[in-house]
């Protein structure tokens, strides 16, 4: 390898990387292929090391894939939430038509398996899609000079990407449909497992606002269908007069549906549920679900489409062009 100025750059090896961090070529091999045989504070010293040298080991030589095959890191937070799995199988599909190959992460929405996961990532894959909670700079960190999409986050490092959700607009209708049913007394079940409230919790508070009634009516929720129950218990709880919910997201929806039914409360009559992401699973319920929904199909493939540009050194879509929005799409349930 030559530099600009025409000095030849030395490409770093798995002896480099053994002799900075004092231990054998096998160690290195087996802490980069994530084997269990080796202690976890070597296997950290050989990451770091690795890391701070800027290596990164074949993954032709490792045997992972074909070397005429672009492979894609896509890191999904939990693959039993039928959101993100429709999101994953819209990826694949597009990757699928461009001959690529997918390596699917799941980091079961912990911080710790995110940044495990990164810790490897940058041997396995040309380039990385996903969900993500940590810093940039971490993600800049573990995954040097790759090409990063982002989705359902704004970037700010200049070689990342992403794609961004605009919700606003399709909140601001749900609670204005609600408000045109005769409800004033609008609660929202939100993201329980995050330290701040969520973007679509403040979406919701200004569409409140907006209208003239309570913004406070609020309770957490676990992102499950057990977690919507509890959540509407919660909630109703604590203000008994609520008539209508809005929700983090359908899959809390339809657990707020179910346990209204436990609760002996007629929807939409004597409850309205509203969730947010327009899961196909939405239209298998009784009633069907009236929810905020997004083109989960587009999301994917969007995010497939520009790290293909970032990977080219095409032109990659500008930020106007990487929105998804959201729009209601009327139900039963409301």
């Amino acid at each position: 390898m030559v530099s600009s100025s025409g000095a030849e750059i030395r490409k770093v090896t798995i002896h480099d990387v053994a002799r900075f961090a004092g231990v054998s070529r096998q160690t290195v091999s087996r802490a980069l292929n994530g084997k269990d045989e080796i202690e976890g504070s070597t296997k950290q010293r050989v990451l770091d090391a690795a890391r701070e040298l800027g290596y990164r080991p074949s993954r032709f030589a490792r045997g992972l894939v074909r070397q005429d095959t672009t492979t894609i890191g896509l890191v999904i937070p939990d693959l039993l939430n039928p959101f993100f799995t429709e999101v994953a199988a819209s990826a694949l599909e597009a990757a699928r038509t461009r001959g690529w190959h997918v390596v699917v992460y799941d980091t079961a929405d912990r911080a710790a398996e995110e940044l495990g996961t990164l810790q490897v990532i940058g041997s396995q894959v040309d380039a990385v899609v996903g969900y993500f909670s940590c810093s940039e700079d971490e993600l800049d960190r573990y995954t040097r000079g790759m090409p990063m999409v982002l989705i359902g986050s704004e970037h700010r490092t200049a070689r990342f990407s992403s794609i961004r959700i605009d919700g606003e607009a399709g909140v601001h209708a749900a609670v204005a449909h609600l408000i045109a049913q005769g409800h004033t007394r609008i609660g929202m079940l939100d993201h329980a497992g995050r330290a701040e409230p969520s973007l679509r919790r403040a979406w919701f508070l200004t569409a409140a606002a907006a209208h003239g009634i309570d913004a406070g009516l609020v309770a957490g929720a676990d992102q499950s269908a057990d977690g919507g129950g509890a959540g509407l218990r919660a909630l109703l709880a604590a203000h008994p007069d609520v008539t209508a919910v809005f929700t983090f997201n359908d899959i809390i929806a339809i657990g707020a549906l179910r346990e209204a039914r436990r609760m002996g409360r007629s929807v939409p009559r004597e409850l309205a549920v509203i969730g947010f992401d327009g899961l196909a699973l939405g239209a298998l319920v009784e009633p069907p679900l009236t929810s905020v929904a997004l083109d989960t199909h587009r999301l994917g493939a969007l995010a497939i489409d520009q790290v293909g540009r970032l990977l080219t050194g095409a032109d990659p879509l500008d930020a106007d062009e990487l929105v998804v929005h959201a729009e209601l799409r009327p139900g039963g349930s409301a």
